[in-house]
């Protein structure tokens, strides 16, 4: 049998099931993500609609938490994989990373209201559309680890892509933040949240860069 074709956790069900409702509740947080961006700039940080959305990636964040310490407690206890366990693990970390960033991200937009200009909201929308992309594709890619290794490197590169696409936007928007007529304390104010989303998807690069060697690993 294909090896890169074997299954991470072989008949391991259970643990596979749990690994896919964490990788489930990461990707629901990136839809929750764009979702919130788009309710905050259209109804502002006050509204129900808004604070509806960041307490739903709160609650995301939490069930993430919940599943990446049962998934660690099942891997010691069973002494699954022994000869991947560390990277599993460092991977869910960093996977968990993600969620926390994103969710850290909704809760500093309800607290600081940054005022963006209507003018800019296409590019911030595009800006979080690109960085929920990247994550995204780092979650396919993570799924072809569990199941299919040699499929990993198919998910990987749009990770690269997305991760430049949402600097290239990032860099856009700072450029128009500070060529307008705003406050300098406002520009800096606006640029750090620009800087903020933009981190997500520089995680998503770091996860991604990690698993592309964890990857080679496994193929070995």
């Amino acid at each position: 049998m294909d090896k890169k074709r074997v299954r991470l956790f072989g008949s391991t069900k259970d643990v596979e099931m749990q690994f896919d409702s964490f990788l489930d509740t990461l990707s629901d947080g990136a839809l929750s993500f764009r979702a919130g961006v788009t309710t905050y700039l259209a109804t502002g940080a006050d509204h129900s609609d808004f604070v509806g959305k960041q307490q739903q990636i709160i609650d995301l964040e939490h069930k993430g938490d919940e599943l990446r310490r049962l998934i660690e407690h099942q891997l010691y206890t069973l002494a699954l994989i022994p000869d991947f366990r560390g990277d599993v693990l460092s991977m869910l970390e960093d996977l968990d990373g993600l969620l926390n960033v994103m969710k850290e991200n909704m809760v500093s937009i309800g607290i600081e209201a940054p005022n963006f200009p209507k003018e800019l909201y296409s590019d911030v929308l595009q800006l979080a559309e690109d960085v929920g992309a990247a994550v995204e594709s780092t979650i396919l890619a993570s799924r072809a680890f569990l199941r299919d290794v040699q499929s990993v490197r198919d998910h990987l590169h749009k990770v690269m892509f997305y991760e430049k696409e949402a600097d290239k936007h990032a860099d856009k928007l700072k450029r128009s933040i500070f060529a307008s007529a705003l406050p300098l304390a406002e520009k800096s104010h606006l640029r750090r949240f620009v800087d903020k989303i933009d981190q997500i998807a520089d995680q998503a690069e770091d996860v991604a860069d990690w698993l592309a060697i964890y990857t080679i690993k496994r193929s070995d």
